[in-house]
């Protein structure tokens, strides 16, 4: 009895707010409340803070924020609608639209005035597809800024999830987005070699001083790390090991749930409301099963997203009367992925698909979409060009010169070592073309074709079977020092690499029906009152695109803000 009583006094009997998951959107609605004066309480089911948004660059698509205003961007909503409309046509739920074009740059100016967090424009980064009416360049999304880990203390510090192992260096090295291209060109340059060098004696100093990692931390991890810090500071609580298995369900109202914590069940009354912000599905295999609408076995999906994401929102308002929304194009937000062995980690293929000298090849040797394509485009290809096989897959090709200047997958470029990854047979490496071929199990004379037609291609400057590096954002991704097309580089010199590569998900895209408000929906669409959804366990609004960079952060942030105030009684 003491034991039961001593468990059940770690927890309120009653708060305003409870939050369902802690990635982005629950902390972001959390963070909100806390701000506001309100008691709310975080309950997260795994030992780590952060879902998969600690796995996530967290970049944020926001039009028309200050940033941009401040940079001279003219821009407007009717401006980032018109691309909206034109990427994603009728599935876009325009209701839901207007109301994040509206509230997302109040929200990123909310969170940046009252909480740790610092966004930049990332000038660099395009609407993905660039040649729609309404796209913008270094317009809309935006990089999260490094936080300083050691502001949280040690326990809460240990508390965060890790990023992904093959996003750290040394085990653990955070690289924010925004210092990659300096890891891409140190020795090659002054000032990214000084760049490198002050992070690496950073994290030598934190390795020394006793962190368990690098304390300088940023991309998803950082954002995490300064919502946390700053729901401490405002008194907001926040549990891990507590897993939601029930609603409390009155009279057409959610009043509370019900968490299970060390073996005991409890009960927290919610005065103002519960919103669910638990990731997703991608973690369950079964719900994969039933959304992707292919046969698991022949799907060979590589995990890339926090174990705690099985669906449990979804579940959780299914129970109450929520609806799932899957009338989707695509129900995950797709990457190509590969396993590393040596690392025990998932890697996704975002930039180097696009560099000189590298190509992506099916089973049988042949080339069979523009490697530039954007990720989410990238997989359904992969897909599509199975045709019913087994196994999903394909292989990413490179010679020495792009492999030691670009990287393939996890397998660095200079200065960086390929023996962990060549051991491993993560990266397979042979002095010839044919040699590759046979070594991955593709047909030798139609690699060595291919490849060959992509060289005289490379040399012309021009891709004639898939455009690769005729529009903003292929070239966007290649090497701006290379020409005549900055995509496009031959595959000549020996040895040569390859890397298997398979269906990854950054997060499921099928989730609960909500209105504009982040309310759960029910079958008749009017709201539960006290239920929200946001983040990965609501709906994409995108019907089931990926537009632009950050539209998963973003709507995650922004949707977990509008609904605590919602709740609250603060929306206006």
């Amino acid at each position: 009895m003491a034991l039961c009583e001593k468990v059940s006094n770690l927890f309120p009997k009653e708060v305003d707010l409870v939050v369902v998951g802690s990635g982005a959107a629950g902390l972001a609605a959390a963070v909100t409340a806390a701000v506001a004066g309100q008691k709310v309480i975080v309950l997260e089911k795994t030992n780590k803070i952060g879902g998969t948004t600690s796995y996530s660059e967290a970049m944020i698509w926001v039009p028309c924020s200050e940033q941009a205003r401040q940079a001279g961007i003219a821009d407007s909503v009717e401006n980032a609608l018109d691309y909206l409309r034109s990427v994603i046509g009728n599935k876009l739920d325009i209701v839901q639209a207007e109301a994040y074009l509206k509230a997302a740059p109040q929200m990123l100016t909310f969170f940046e005035r009252h909480t740790a967090l610092r966004y930049a424009l990332a000038t660099g980064s395009i609407d993905y597809y660039s040649d729609r009416e309404g796209a913008t360049s270094g317009a809309r999304a935006l990089c999260a800024g490094s936080f300083d880990g050691r502001k949280l203390g040690r326990r809460d510090f240990k508390l965060l999830r890790q990023p992904l192992r093959v996003a750290q260096l040394f085990g653990g090295m955070t690289i924010a987005a925004t210092d990659l291209q300096h890891f891409y060109r140190v020795f090659r340059s002054v000032r990214s070699t000084l760049r490198v060098t002050q992070l690496i004696a950073r994290y030598t100093f934190d390795r020394v001083t006793g962190w368990p990692r690098g304390t300088a931390i940023a991309n998803g991890d950082g954002v995490i790390a300064g919502l946390l810090f700053t729901l401490r500071e405002k008194g907001g609580e926040i549990k891990t090991n507590a897993e939601v298995t029930q609603l409390s369900f009155d009279d057409r109202c959610v009043t509370g749930v019900t968490v299970l914590n060390n073996g005991i069940e409890q009960h927290i009354k919610a005065r103002r409301g519960v919103v669910l912000a638990s990731g997703g599905f991608s973690a369950n295999g079964e719900l994969r099963c039933k959304y992707k609408g292919i046969d698991q076995a022949k799907d060979n999906h590589v995990i890339l997203v926090a174990e705690g994401a099985t669906g449990d929102g979804m579940r959780l308002a299914e129970n109450v009367g929520g609806v799932i929304s899957d009338a989707l194009v695509q129900p995950m937000a797709w990457a190509p992925t590969s396993w590393v062995p040596h690392l025990g980690s998932a890697f996704p293929h975002f930039v180097e698909r696009a560099k000189p000298g590298v190509i992506a090849v099916d089973s049988k040797g042949r080339r069979f979409t523009n490697e530039a394509a954007v990720y989410h485009d990238f997989v359904p290809a992969m897909i599509n060009n199975a045709n019913g096989s087994d196994r999903v897959e394909a292989w990413l090709i490179a010679d020495h010169v792009a492999q030691r200047r670009y990287g393939l997958g996890a397998a660095p470029p200079a200065p960086g070592f390929l023996g962990p990854s060549i051991r491993s047979g993560y990266l397979q490496v042979a002095p010839s073309l044919r040699e590759l071929a046979e070594k991955i199990g593709v047909d030798g004379v139609t690699l060595e074709e291919s490849v060959g037609r992509f060289n005289t291609d490379a040399k012309q400057g021009l891709d004639t079977q898939f455009a690769r590096g005729q529009s903003e954002q292929n070239r966007a991704y290649g090497d701006p020092d290379h020409g005549p097309n900055p995509c496009l580089g031959a595959l000549q010199t020996a040895p040569f690499y390859a890397v298997n590569i398979q269906p990854g998900d950054l997060g499921s895209l099928v989730g609960l029906s909500i209105d504009a408000r982040s309310r759960v929906l029910d079958k008749d669409k009017q709201p539960i009152t006290g239920l929200y959804a946001a983040g990965l366990d609501a709906a994409s609004m995108f019907g089931g695109h990926y537009p632009a960079a950050g539209v998963t952060v973003g709507s995650a942030l922004t949707f977990g803000w509008i609904a605590a105030r919602d709740a609250l009684g603060l929306a206006g």
